[in-house]
């Protein structure tokens, strides 16, 4: 009898920790989701109805500031500059952050260990303190106010991280998988396009949102690099619906809405690559 009850808090210490971690995660999601909530239902409003019935629940069958977001300004002109940017930087990163990342995580080479360190000392160091150099320099390339100064300095920007999820995942891959192919005579291209990069699908997932959401959400260097309205990006663009004495907050939150909804898709579409990213190695 004893020992029965010495042994029952024991069993109810584990259910009362999981418990508190459910709660603690439950109230942390409505804080994250409250904005996002607040965001589409203002989308559906007036100025007016914002402010005096700020909680309320709109008609979402009005949907004329989505009408005039995409009618009667240059919304689509910086929707599609912006998936034009964030769409070829995250392919460049990710197809050049998988090429450094297999030669130094499968190749042998007293290199290896300091290309390795020289791509992580970007993580260290961050671009925009080198603004007016690379300003410089991408005036005197002629890129500047171009899209291609933003994909180029986002591309360099995402590398070092792309390099270290990808190095880190391909270095624990088993090598009887490259000796196999080698036997049945298959070249080092086709070995890490046919054997490894299929298995590599996960990490790629994560570089890919991790560098996504900041690339797609970026103010700063589409600020600095671009004064040309049609080449200008959402984040940039959104701020002419914010005048010098008034502001169209209904607008705003239509036009938040659509910049918000294509990272969400992505993030939901390659939701479950990236928890088996996440995860990858946990479990044996």
């Amino acid at each position: 009898m004893t020992a029965l009850t010495s042994q029952a808090p024991a069993s109810r210490q584990p259910i009362s920790f999981a418990l508190l971690a459910q709660v603690i995660l439950i109230a942390n999601s409505f804080i994250m989701l409250y904005p996002v909530v607040v965001m589409v239902l203002s989308a559906f409003k007036t100025t007016g109805e914002i402010f005096e019935h700020p909680f309320a629940l709109p008609d979402f069958t009005q949907v004329g500031n989505f009408a005039k977001v995409l009618g009667e300004t240059a919304m689509p002109t910086y929707f599609v500059n912006s998936i034009l940017v964030t769409g070829t930087s995250i392919v460049l990163i990710l197809v050049l952050g998988t090429m450094a990342g297999y030669a130094v995580a499968r190749y042998e080479s007293r290199t290896n260990t300091f290309i390795l360190l020289f791509f992580l000392a970007g993580l260290m160091l961050p671009l925009k303190l080198a603004v007016i150099p690379l300003f410089i320099l991408l005036r005197d390339l002629g890129l500047l106010d171009s899209r291609w100064s933003l994909i180029v300095t986002y591309t360099a920007i995402g590398l070092p991280s792309a390099v270290f999820i990808m190095a880190g995942f391909l270095r624990s891959l088993p090598s009887e998988l490259e000796d196999a192919a080698r036997i049945d005579g298959a070249s080092e291209p086709r070995i890490m396009w046919s054997v490894m990069l299929p298995l590599a699908r996960p990490p790629m997932a994560i570089a890919a949102i991790q560098n996504a959401v900041p690339i797609w959400n970026d103010f700063f260097f589409p600020l600095v690099f671009i004064q040309t309205d049609a080449r200008k990006t959402l984040p940039q663009g959104l701020t002419t619906f914010m005048g010098e004495y008034t502001t169209d907050w209904g607008m705003l939150f239509a036009g938040l809405t659509i910049a918000a909804a294509p990272i969400t898709l992505l993030y939901i579409a390659l939701s479950r690559q990236f928890i088996q990213g996440m995860t990858a190695g946990a479990v044996k």
